[in-house]
């Protein structure tokens, strides 16, 4: 039976003294798609649309990260380490490779798990991300309103995420909206919200990460795995040229621009998404 996205019962395991919350949607077939979100972002952060799309031909696995909404633990504040438990909680599942989606500085973990990890992931999808010591973003607003919570929540409200994760423009906007009322479809066994530990750990992480500069050449050059690279054409977040720098890196990279888009092109544009995703998985080696 193909469980879908706002169905899927939340499952634990345990791994190195760490309990991961994770959901598995799909068929059990091909290889496994391990999916890493955005910043704060439990399993519940994740579009209906683009989940349900991916898991209609494979096995999809959303997971909170240590210390993360539901998971146990504290968030460690360094990116290699979330890399490293990235790898602990495939080991849990006794999985030998796995496919990766990382969203944002899930889309960074993704990078310390290929690097330090390089066997355990058979290809990269790159989503809305950065290189270590990548370009920083530049609109002041990015810094303030995303540690911004709504006080009945806990997370970020509606009005910040448009701004951040979409562009202005009436469809983008619109765009945005619709998803925010899929991402909320699920009602029932729902993630909560991540602490102000995870929030901390993680600013602290990634400031480390983009404040490397000039040392993003070495690691991603070795990267030898089929990846690919997505991002809006205006992302104010991670600023758009870091995709470009992903894809000339990376030495079997291919990039994808979606227009009129922000932080969250997978979101704004699902179907467009899962099909490209679904040609990149599927090609033949």
């Amino acid at each position: 039976m193909n469980i879908t996205h706002v169905f899927a019962p939340t499952q634990f395991v345990e791994a190195n003294g760490i309990r991961f919350a994770y959901r598995t949607l799909g068929v059990d077939a091909g290889t496994p798609l391990l999916c890493i979100p955005h910043f704060r972002a439990g399993m519940d952060h994740w579009d209906p649309a683009v989940t349900d799309g991916l898991a209609a031909d494979r096995r999809v696995i959303l997971f909170d990260g240590a210390g993360v909404a539901g998971s146990g633990g504290e968030t460690p504040d360094t990116i290699e380490a979330m890399g490293d438990q990235a790898a602990d909680f495939i080991g849990a599942l006794r999985l030998s490779r796995v496919d990766v989606l990382g969203f944002s500085i899930g889309g960074y973990v993704a990078q310390a798990l290929i690097l330090r990890h390089p066997s355990l992931v058979r290809r990269l999808v790159l989503v809305g991300t950065g290189p270590r010591g990548g370009g920083p973003a530049t609109d002041p607003k990015v810094g303030e309103l995303g540690a911004s919570t709504d006080p009945t929540t806990g997370e970020t409200g509606l009005d910040a995420f448009l701004y951040l994760f979409f562009r202005p423009s009436a469809s983008s906007q619109a765009a945005g909206r619709a998803f925010w009322d899929r991402r909320h479809l699920r009602k029932d066994d729902v993630d909560p919200p991540s602490s102000p530990q995870t929030m901390s750990a993680q600013r602290t992480a990634i400031t480390a990460w983009r404040g490397a500069l000039g040392e993003h050449t070495a690691d991603l050059a070795a990267i030898a795995h089929p990846t690919l690279v997505v991002n809006g054409s205006h992302d104010i977040m991670i600023p758009t040229v870091n995709a470009y720098t992903l894809s000339q890196v990376i030495p079997n990279a291919q990039l994808i621009l979606y227009p009129d888009s922000g932080h969250a092109s997978l979101f704004q544009y699902p179907e467009l998404f899962v099909a490209h995703c679904q040609l990149f998985l599927d090609r033949p080696p």
